[in-house]
């Protein structure tokens, strides 16, 4: 009686665990991955990209990370209140422009894009991000600190303002004039258009 109890405890646990959706949402991993070498490096070397972060990680170079806390608190009050001088700025710069079109082009593909720099500070991006500072993130710690192949892509889940389920690609930038990664990138994709 114990080991036939045990056994049907067993088989119901293994039957939860190969039915989980977080071992499904693996399924996004490699196409994630596809879309980052044919489509977002394409767009990601153009010279915005390029030259906007390495005028930012000048302008930022001798910035600590006392100034790096008080700009992404002002980043955040500032989005919190509607908007301010600094997320007015960012998002009206060059680069973000840029973004929103290619965001545009991608036909639904990408839900938003932002730009980092040496620093996990926002450079660009077609949407407000909640935080002006990804350094404490995965999304930069796992391709500007990993080198120029790292490639991090999230788990899914669902994007509250869409409803759509998306998954978030980040890439290093990396300077075309000698290979050295400058910044990153992160791409969010509406993973229900994975494939078409």
């Amino acid at each position: 009686m114990k080991k036939t109890l045990l056994g049907g405890i067993l088989s119901a646990a293994l039957l939860l665990v190969t039915s989980s959706p977080t071992l499904a949402a693996n399924e996004h991993v490699e196409p994630m991955k596809a879309i980052g070498k044919s489509k977002v490096t394409a767009w990601l070397n153009s010279p915005a990209v390029i030259e906007a972060v390495k005028a930012q990680n000048a302008k930022n170079a001798a910035i600590g990370q006392p100034d790096i806390d008080k700009l992404d608190k002002n980043w955040r009050a500032e989005v919190k209140s509607g908007g301010g001088d600094l997320t007015k700025s960012v998002l009206s710069n060059a680069l973000s422009q840029y973004l929103k079109k290619v965001k545009a082009d991608g036909k639904g593909l990408y839900t938003e894009i932002f730009v980092m720099d040496n620093k996990g500070l926002n450079v660009g991006q077609s949407d407000v991000t909640s935080d002006f500072w990804q350094g404490d993130e995965a999304k930069w710690q796992k391709t500007y600190q990993a080198g120029p192949n790292a490639v991090h892509v999230s788990g899914v889940s669902t994007d509250e303002s869409t409803q759509t389920l998306q998954s978030q690609l980040s890439l290093p930038i990396v300077d075309p004039a000698n290979g050295q990664v400058i910044g990153a990138v992160t791409v969010g994709v509406n993973v229900e258009q994975l494939g078409q």
